[in-house]
């Protein structure tokens, strides 16, 4: 079930990005983008792909070059995040989805929670911002590492969404299981935050690119949280073992009061689709994000430092969608 959108401006957004294109045709093609929660970046990912679907049909309307032939409806609703996205992909329910890269991997290769369930075709579009596993203490709890977390509250993420399974990842890699907290709980991205400002919990896990308002959020209010450093032997032998991890850093300052660097490991956000999705939206949603570069890096922070020569290849372990590689093909990207 999708999560509801509490939020005025995230039901603003979303109304924005379904807004239906009928002055450029009489009829438009509805399709879905799952995101995450209304928060979170990948919620800001979906809406600005819609939006830049949006600007391509306006300058399709006004004869520009660059604009999309075809009218679309686009929906990017706040949704349980990675695994529940790719569930619906492969269920029809949506067309695209954004997920980290590592549950890509697992979806297309039947491995981890995907075992069983390989979704073989599972087709990659572009890769997008990085995104660091973070864990966020509040200064009361004095949690400096991992091991700090023993006998605390923590949040552990909500069931089908990235963050849980890659919490539960590093749990296995350390040797623990939920018995090694005081207790812990299943809230969503868009939940923890407050939890935590409340004293409700003592920490939480998260994947997610930075700089990020609700990790602002926690780090000034009463909690005055910061991310703890995630290293040893342990952590390398996550990134060791697979090629969707690598040693991530957030620098000294990202966020209010955090005067050291905060070393972890991370994932790369990534739009995926199926090989059922049409060639011809998955080209022309791929135009729309490529063709309006620079204003899609102005959606949102984490976008700033995304180049195109790195989006088609980077964390990207499914096939392409042969939509997104007549794009590339096009463009002179491959």
């Amino acid at each position: 079930m999708r999560k509801t959108i509490t939020s005025l401006s995230s039901a603003l957004l979303i109304f924005i990005a379904s807004l239906s294109f009928t002055s450029i045709a009489k009829s438009a093609e509805f399709f879905t983008i799952g995101t995450g929660g209304p928060t979170g970046v990948y919620f800001q990912t979906g809406n600005a792909i819609c939006k830049m679907l949006h600007k391509s049909a306006i300058s399709a309307e006004h004869g520009r070059k660059k604009g999309t032939a075809k009218a679309y409806r686009c929906t990017a609703p706040s949704t349980g995040g990675s695994n529940y996205n790719i569930g619906q992909i492969k269920a029809g329910e949506f067309q695209f989805g954004v997920a980290q890269s590592d549950w890509q991997y697992h979806a297309v290769n039947g491995s981890s929670k995907w075992e069983g369930k390989k979704f073989g075709d599972l087709r990659a579009v572009f890769s997008v911002h990085n995104e660091p596993f973070q864990i966020w203490a509040r200064k009361k709890a004095k949690i400096k590492d991992f091991a700090g977390l023993k006998g605390k509250v923590v949040n552990i993420g909500n069931p089908g969404s990235g963050q849980r399974g890659t919490m539960e990842e590093l749990m296995k890699a350390m040797g623990v299981d939920n018995s090694f907290f005081k207790s812990t709980t299943e809230l969503t991205s868009s939940e923890q935050v407050k939890a935590l400002c409340d004293g409700k919990i003592d920490a939480f896990g998260y994947s997610v690119g930075f700089p990020n308002g609700a990790m602002e959020q926690a780090a000034t209010c009463a909690a005055k949280a910061s991310p703890i450093n995630l290293t040893g032997s342990e952590v390398q032998g996550l990134i060791s073992g697979a090629d969707y991890y690598a040693k991530a850093v957030i620098p000294k300052g990202t966020y209010t009061n955090q005067k050291k660097d905060a070393t972890t490991f991370g994932v790369k956000a990534t739009v995926v689709t199926s090989a059922s999705v049409s060639e011809e939206l998955v080209y022309l949603v791929t135009k729309a994000v490529m063709e309006n570069f620079d204003d899609f890096k102005k959606q949102h922070p984490a976008f700033g430092f995304l180049e195109k020569k790195n989006m088609i290849k980077d964390g990207l372990s499914a096939p392409l969608h042969p939509g997104a590689i007549k794009y590339y093909k096009e463009a002179g990207l491959m």
